[in-house]
């Protein structure tokens, strides 16, 4: 498919320079999808109102599939020699008893990562921008543009010095997030929609010993270790949205205090040893969904299209794998364009529909030991099938 046209918009007075593609989110998924177009020889505008390199809330997982189109795309080296460690194992506690699981070499991967968000989304953002796309931070999109058919044609947004401007591409595409003004904006309906939600609370440590992922989980509350950059260690509990906001009170250190020793009692003994760098934070959270992610002219990608409960940790991985996707469906030899981006849709939905039901089973707390053990059984099948279609694809297009 080659992106549509360029078409006038109704906005008055004299049109500014035209793009092929804007994206707007600069994160993982607006970023990467930047950088697989900007290869691929079109004319990308990248825009953020966040400043460079801010950190976000995130899990940090790079699972396999996600790992694999970072080595292939040039990337992964930099995320090893920026100092992440490599996760080999994990260990998978089920109340008192504990299950650990090696991670095997399959797909050309033999380990997975958790880069801190400060590391990842600034080395998608440095490769969009040596492949070509302009890259602009502090531009808060505030509305799109529209041709006399409707058609998407482009964005107005407010720079860092309060001006407004505007923007023109053939396709508009939305990374910005699961409050999406792309998405509001044109209208883009839910065709999937979860039910269970995690409220998460998390932290830094260091000087906290670690042997690969651990996760921790207890008949309605869950925690996790997740090792990542700095010799930090990510540290989070969980417990279902409509427990904490009925029962939980106090502090977010009062609270994740006692969740940990739900959840954990062996690792809330051995946090005091440990140094907490930082501060804590919370994340009440959100039923998941999955969005139209495609129309006249407009395209969503990341959580602007699909969202899953982070128990699963499986965000980054769901956007990178859904950004070549995109960046496919765009790129593709002359054809059917709308054909293009519904297969786009189809082949996100086809790898997302399992993984969407048992993330929503395991963040409604809704289950036993051996119900969640089943879960997860099934999670991990889901994640090697999509790992092998991620490594199935023809990337030469728009690989490194």
């Amino acid at each position: 498919m080659t992106v549509a046209p360029i078409r006038r918009s109704r906005t008055a007075g004299p049109q500014p320079a035209t793009h092929d593609a804007i994206v707007v989110g600069a994160r993982v998924a607006g970023a990467a999808t930047a950088m697989l177009l900007a290869r691929a020889g079109l004319r990308v505008l990248l825009l953020d109102r966040a400043r460079p390199g801010a950190d976000t809330l995130s899990t940090h997982a790079l699972m396999r599939g996600g790992v694999l189109q970072l080595r292939r795309w040039g990337l992964l080296d930099a995320i090893v020699d920026a100092g992440t460690p490599p996760i080999r194992r994990t260990i998978i506690h089920y109340g008192d008893d504990a299950e650990a699981v090696d991670i095997s070499a399959k797909a050309g991967v033999d380990a997975l990562y958790n880069p801190r968000r400060t590391l990842l989304d600034p080395l998608l953002v440095e490769a969009a921008t040596a492949a070509g796309a302009e890259v602009r931070f502090g531009a808060d999109v505030r509305a799109i543009h529209r041709d006399g058919s409707g058609r998407v044609t482009g964005v107005a947004y407010r720079d860092r010095d309060g001006r407004t401007r505007s923007a023109h591409a053939a396709i508009t595409i939305g990374a910005d997030g699961p409050r999406s003004l792309i998405a509001r904006t044109v209208g883009a309906r839910n065709h999937m929609t979860g039910h269970g939600s995690s409220a998460m609370i998390y932290g830094y440590w260091s000087r906290l010993p670690v042997d690969g992922d651990e996760w921790f989980y207890r008949p309605g509350v869950a925690a996790g270790l997740i090792p990542t950059n700095g010799e930090h260690v990510g540290v989070w509990v969980g417990t279902a949205t409509t427990r904490f906001r009925a029962e939980l009170d106090g502090d977010l250190e009062t609270i994740f205090g006692r969740l940990l020793r739900q959840a954990a009692p062996d690792l809330a003994a051995r946090i005091p040893i440990a140094r907490h760098d930082g501060r804590l934070r919370g994340h009440l959270g959100a039923a998941g969904y999955m969005r139209q992610p495609w129309g006249a002219g407009w395209a969503l990608v990341g959580d602007a299209g699909y969202l899953k409960d982070p128990i699963t940790a499986h965000g980054i991985t769901d956007a990178l794998r859904d950004a070549e996707l995109l960046a496919r469906a765009i790129t593709a030899p002359v054809g059917d364009a709308a054909g293009e981006l519904a297969a786009y849709q189809r082949t996100r939905d086809e790898l997302s529909r399992r993984m969407f039901a048992i993330t929503d089973a395991v963040a409604s707390y809704a289950w036993d030991l051996p119900r969640l053990r089943d879960l997860l059984i099934a999670q991990s099948r889901e994640m090697s099938r999509e790992a092998l279609a991620i490594a199935a694809l023809d990337h030469e297009a728009i690989a490194a």
